[in-house]
C-alpha cells in the first residue's frame, strides 16, 4: 500500500485503532502461544494446528502492517462550513428524476449501500469543489451521468 493520506472520520479512526490494539495485544500473542504449543508436540510436518496457526500469524502480521500504514497516514476528516463540496460532506443530488444522498469519505470507509462514497471514486472526485446548483458530469465505464447538487450538509 502506498504512503498517502488516509482520510477517516473520528469513528472510523477509533475503530481502526481498536482493531490495531486487539491484533497487537491479543490476537498475535494468542497465535504465538498456539504455535509454541504445537511445537511442543514434536513433529511439525503433520501438525495441522501448527500450519493453521502459522497461516493465521502471517495474515495477522500483514493486517497489522496495513493498519500501521493507515494509522500512520491518517488524516481526520473535520467537516468545516463551506459552500463547496469537500471530504466529509453529505450532499443531496438529483440525477434524472432520482434523488440521492452521498457522504464523501476516504477509501477506508466506503459503503455504497449507505451512500458512503470515496473521494477517490469517479463520483466522489467529480463532486469535490462544486457548489449547490452546479451540474456535474460523471464519466464511468457505463457512460456519462449528470448530477445536480441540491444541498451540501456538514457531517
Amino acid at each position: 500500500m502506498e504512503d498517502s493520506a488516509q482520510y477517516l472520520t473520528a469513528h472510523s479512526l477509533a475503530q481502526l485503532q481498536e482493531e490495531y490494539r486487539q491484533l497487537k495485544d491479543e490476537t498475535i500473542p494468542e497465535i504465538a502461544r498456539r504455535i509454541d504449543d504445537a511445537k511442543q508436540q514434536g513433529d511439525l510436518s503433520e501438525n495441522a494446528e501448527y500450519h493453521q496457526a502459522r497461516e493465521e500469524m502471517s495474515w495477522a502480521q500483514g493486517q497489522l502492517q496495513d493498519l500501521e500504514n493507515i494509522l500512520g497516514n491518517a488524516q481526520l476528516i473535520v467537516s468545516q462550513p463551506s459552500d463547496v463540496v469537500t471530504i466529509g460532506n453529505t450532499i443531496a443530488v438529483k440525477t434524472g428524476a432520482t434523488l440521492r444522498t452521498y457522504t464523501i469519505v476516504g477509501p477506508q470507509e466506503i459503503n455504497p449501500a449507505q451512500g458512503y462514497i470515496s473521494n477517490e471514486s469517479p463520483l466522489g472526485e467529480a463532486f469535490l469543489g462544486h457548489r449547490v446548483g452546479d451540474t456535474v458530469t460523471v464519466k464511468t465505464p457505463a457512460g456519462s451521468s449528470q448530477y445536480e447538487i441540491l444541498e451540501i450538509k456538514q457531517v
